[in-house]
């Protein structure tokens, strides 16, 4: 029917190689189409249009293709308003010359479809999806021509788009959202080109689908082509400008995108993520409290960033965000958000750790029972915190920790867990230990921290780690500032119940370390007692270690801390005792130490014209206390320096303080240091002789071999101008 109505040689000249016989062909099918159209003659309209598919468009030949292309256009054109009802059969062949190997078939697919598109506009609609596909594809050809083809159909085609109210969204999401991850720059900016389009509609709701392609346009921020970079950082800008002025946008899906491109490895995708966090933090409200542990995930490490205008975007978030006060009833997850903290103090960046002990302080100040709940999860990373590397951070793991410990409970098991981590890691100690403890006395009263370590080192399995802790915890109890009122309250322990409660609880634990005894007694002004426990002191107990350490207390006494003990020495007469235990410590000294010499200098200072020739000879003589008492006037008794012819009972007790039983307690404890030191010195020794058995069995394996006599033989015994006796 068709070979009928259209004459052979218009048919012959549309497979022509020649381009304009084929175009005067294709003028000649469009007006035998138009009559056909006029005279209403559709089936053989659909004849013509099944011909020019079938035998040109189905062609092996480049040129039939070429040819049958043009001639559907034509066909097209010469119906005009009626091509509505054949457009199925029309569009289809030419969508797939899309796929043609030939690019000059695909180039007249671009035209053909091209004046199809112009003759039927809205009706096109209905093929959107496969004509969008299409052109996505040949966005990326490798012919330039098709290129330039299907970017002219493509301005065309969003033309039509824009003007048409029958257009789907909902339909063209999915199939958007399909090809947002593809890495070709020319599909990409294609894409981008589009969403720019559709928004700019202000009938087509792109904001509300969003989330379904917000992943892409971030994934295009990284592209190597500055112009692509750009078109959809510009497009991202504008969705962020609608969202700050649209009443319902879905931050929550949104945002798990945003937390995902802020750990981004290219420098430009996170500073926009960690903007438009920034946004939806101010801007969420409700929407996004279920989020919060996940938007914290992302901020944290971004305050660390190499790039200074992240860190400042994330830092201004974070403080956005712990400005919120949500409520776990509406979804604020503590436990998340207390584990990415937790996690974060894991982190090489010091800026991080800081800011997760800060959340992780106002978790506690504003859910306390919630966090404490969770604190068998965290308390072994906090205290891990204790070694960290910055002081600013050590600071803020105490003041947390403080906070925890505002429960007797939690005191308890933090000093607890405090004295174990000094056990394991001494470095913890020398390096941090100052600093912990210190901090911790402002933090939680002084008076109540050294009691309550004074307790837990009473009962220390560890003698020499309990004498270690006890020499660090006396030191800083003689220099720190932060412990200038326990030490006012210690010089009061002779005259004040509460200065002598706090001396007897520190006193069973500083028995450990006789050095450190003896600083307490000078420090409580118990001048006789330390004389006592000076002379106590045995061969065994007077060490290297012991020296050492009396030297920095002998350096200490020319502190101001015991400026007050140096004019006690202007009246000797009435602090006997105190010059007789310095005169002890003198005698425990090596003459040629260094603390021998400032010692014996202090002491030279000492004024004699306070003395009475009875006293010096009393003080100076050498005399047991049995004696020195006896030289006492009647009536008279001294306890402690200063206490003469005042009626205090015993000597043996000052102010409710047994100092007979003090001084067994810290004979006790110094008989299990004693027996400690001979087992490891015995230990050792066992160990030596044993090296040396095997030194010496070694040797005797290769000694010369003996004679009969059991002699060794003569020429083993002379060597080389060695003369033979």
């Amino acid at each position: 029917m068709a070979d009928a109505v259209i004459p052979a040689a218009v048919l012959r000249n549309l497979s022509d190689k020649l381009y304009e016989k084929r175009k005067n062909a294709a003028l000649e099918i469009e007006g035998i189409v138009k009559s056909l159209a006029a005279a209403g003659d559709h089936e053989k309209i659909s004849a013509v249009i099944n011909l020019l598919t079938t035998e040109f468009i189905c062609s092996p030949q480049a040129h039939h293709r070429k040819g049958g292309l043009i001639g559907l256009a034509a066909a097209t054109v010469g119906l005009t308003t009626e091509a509505a009802q054949h457009l199925e059969q029309i569009v289809k062949p030419v969508l797939g010359a899309f796929g043609d190997q030939d690019s000059r078939v695909r180039y007249y697919a671009c035209e053909a479809l091209y004046n199809i598109a112009k003759v039927v506009r809205g009706d096109f609609i209905i093929f959107f999806n496969k004509i969008f596909d299409a052109l996505c594809k040949l966005s990326a050809d490798s012919d330039a021509n098709v290129q330039s083809a299907a970017h002219l159909l493509d301005r065309l085609v969003k033309d039509i788009v824009t003007a048409s109210d029958q257009f789907s969204i909902e339909e063209f999401i999915p199939l958007l959202r399909e090809r947002m991850n593809v890495l070709n720059p020319y599909v990409r900016q294609f894409l981008v080109g589009w969403i720019t389009v559709l928004d700019s509609v202000p009938e087509i709701d792109m904001l509300g689908f969003l989330p379904d392609f917000l992943d892409g346009l971030f994934n295009m921020l990284s592209d190597s082509s500055h112009e692509i970079r750009q078109q959809a950082d510009s497009a991202l800008s504008e969705f962020l400008q609608e969202i700050k002025n649209s009443p319902s946008v879905d931050y929550g899906r949104m945002a798990e995108i945003l937390v995902q491109r802020a750990a981004s490895p290219d420098e430009f995708t996170r500073l926009t993520a960690i903007t438009w966090i920034n946004e939806f933090v101010k801007l969420g409200g409700d929407q996004l409290v279920p989020y919060y542990a996940d938007i914290l995930g992302a901020i944290l490490p971004c305050i660390s960033d190499k790039e200074e205008k992240i860190r400042v975007v994330a830092r201004e978030t974070n403080e956005e965000l712990r400005a919120i006060r949500a409520d776990p009833t509406a979804g604020f997850d503590v436990r998340a958000i207390l584990f990415i903290a937790k996690r974060q103090l894991s982190t090489e960046w010091e800026a991080t750790r800081i800011e997760a002990l800060h959340w992780i302080s106002t978790l506690l100040n504003r859910h306390r029972s919630e966090v404490l709940s969770f604190l068998n999860k965290i308390f072994d990373t906090l205290l891990e915190a204790l070694s960290d590397p910055s002081d600013e951070v050590v600071l803020l793991v105490l003041e947390v920790h403080a906070c925890i410990a505002k429960d007797l409970q939690h005191f308890h098991q933090l000093l607890v867990f405090l004295v174990h981590n000094f056990r394991i890691n001494h470095s913890l100690l020398e390096k941090r230990g100052t600093l912990i403890i210190r901090r911790l006395c402002v933090l939680l009263d002084a008076e109540r921290v050294y009691r309550e370590l004074s307790t837990i080192l009473e009962g220390e399995a560890d003698l020499d780690f309990a004498s270690i802790m006890v020499q660090a915890l006396n030191l800083i109890l003689l220099t720190s500032s932060e412990l200038a009122e326990l030490r006012y309250l210690l010089k009061q322990s002779l005259v004040n119940s509460a200065g002598k409660d706090l001396f007897v609880s520190l006193y069973a634990s500083w028995c450990h370390s006789p050095e450190a005894i003896i600083s307490l007694c000078l420090l409580a002004q118990t001048y006789q007692h330390a004389s006592t426990v000076i002379q106590s002191l045995v061969e065994e107990d007077i060490n290297v270690r012991f020296l050492l350490q009396l030297d920095k207390l002998i350096r200490l006494l020319e502190t101001p801390i015991f400026a007050y003990l140096r004019l006690q020495l202007l009246e000797p007469g009435r602090y006997t005792w105190l010059l007789k235990a310095l005169n002890g410590l003198l005698m425990l000294l090596p003459q040629q130490s260094a603390a021998f010499k400032i010692l014996r200098t202090r002491l030279k200072t000492v004024p004699s014209y306070s003395f009475s020739d009875d006293q010096v000879e009393r003080t100076f003589s050498g005399n047991t206390y049995s004696q020195i008492l006896h030289h006492i006037p009647s009536g008279s008794q001294i306890s402690e320096d200063g206490d003469v012819n005042q009626d205090v009972g015993t000597s043996d007790s000052h102010n409710g303080i047994n100092f007979t039983t003090r001084l067994h307690q810290f004979e006790q404890k110094q008989k299990q240091h004693r027996v400690l030191a001979k087992a490891q010195a015995k230990s050792r020794k066992i160990s030596t002789s044993s090296s040396k058995d095997v030194q010496r069995l070694e040797e005797s394996q290769h000694q010369p071999p003996l004679d009969n006599s059991g002699a060794l033989s003569r020429s083993s015994r002379k060597g080389p101008g060695q003369l033979q006796l």
